[in-house]
């Protein structure tokens, strides 16, 4: 059976205050989104109590919808070295909650989402959000970009998948691939 064929892509957007989840369902090698949310955290003033919610939250969604992976945003590094610190055991917390279902776990950097999605690894989130309802035919855009964050990151494993696989085109450059794919152009 291909790599591809039916599965379903859990992608996570990890935040302290709002976390972004995005869910996608292979079918026949095409992507369709199921689900997209944010798990919003600001009313708990206790650190490791969000953490909990995020654990609890994420474990939930994964027992909803029974994703097959998972795929992760990396925490970049910034100047606040205790929001990089905090935003790190976030994401942890949801890698353990797919880890404590047995689920495989990829992490993915901002950039080579960015990139994966826009072609550019500098986009802005509401330019990833303008390509992802390009793509997946999404009819709102969703109130947090921490969503669509998310389902990019989904979206990108299944690229980075079907590449992978050999499943998907080889191009020899950007034209090329716009020529199979004209809705990634923006």
């Amino acid at each position: 059976m291909p790599a591809n064929t039916d599965r379903i892509i859990l992608g996570i957007d990890p935040g302290t205050i709002v976390m972004g989840y995005g869910l996608l369902h292979i079918v026949d090698n095409k992507p369709k989104p199921i689900g997209i949310g944010v798990i919003k955290l600001e009313k708990y003033d206790d650190h490791a109590l969000r953490l909990k919610k995020i654990f609890e939250r994420t474990v939930g969604i994964i027992e909803e919808f029974k994703p097959d992976e998972l795929a992760i945003e990396a925490p970049f590094f910034g100047k606040n070295v205790q929001s990089m610190l905090k935003l790190g055991r976030a994401q942890g917390v949801a890698i353990a909650a797919a880890l404590s279902r047995s689920i495989p776990i990829t992490e993915y950097s901002p950039k080579k989402i960015k990139m994966s999605i826009t072609g550019n690894g500098n986009a802005s989130k509401e330019q990833v959000a303008a390509m992802l309802s390009q793509i997946l035919g999404l009819k709102n855009e969703h109130e947090y970009l921490d969503a669509t964050d998310a389902l990019g990151a989904a979206l990108c494993h299944y690229y980075q998948n079907k590449n992978a696989m050999g499943s998907g085109k080889s191009y020899t450059g950007w034209k090329a691939f716009l020529a199979d794919n004209p809705k990634r152009k923006m």
